[in-house]
């Protein structure tokens, strides 16, 4: 295995950020999950949609995830069309770390505002 397990970017494809989407594959999470498909993910972040997180009320979320020895993290209030190249730039940070744990600093600052929750590692 190497020094860093590859990272899971989870995207809640259900959210209807608050619209009243009746086509699910209009809801902003199924094009937010669109939009990340076509985005250059590092190599080693595995793209994957999942339904409801259970965070309805607070725009689109998306959870980063890494191995037994990563810390978990869940965003929210990400929109479709704005945030993409915020998110690449998060899993990015995310993705180089061990821990999971990026400086508070080094993060981008709608993740340092929207984090809706952090969970310890497995492994600890």
């Amino acid at each position: 295995m190497s020094e860093h397990a590859p990272v899971e970017l989870l995207v809640c494809t259900t959210c209807r950020r608050g619209l009243p989407v009746e086509d699910d594959a209009q809801r902003p999470g199924a094009l937010l999950h669109r939009a990340l498909s076509a985005a250059e993910l590092p190599e080693g972040v595995i793209l994957k949609p999942v339904e409801c997180l259970s965070n309805c009320d607070q725009g689109c979320s998306i959870v980063l995830r890494g191995g037994p020895a990563r810390w978990t993290f869940v965003y929210e209030n990400l929109n479709e069309a704005d945030d993409v190249a915020t998110i690449v730039e998060g899993v990015t940070k995310y993705h180089a770390t061990a821990d999971g744990l990026v400086p508070w600093r080094e993060r981008p600052v709608h993740f340092r505002k929207n984090c809706a929750a952090r969970i310890p590692p497995i492994g600890a």
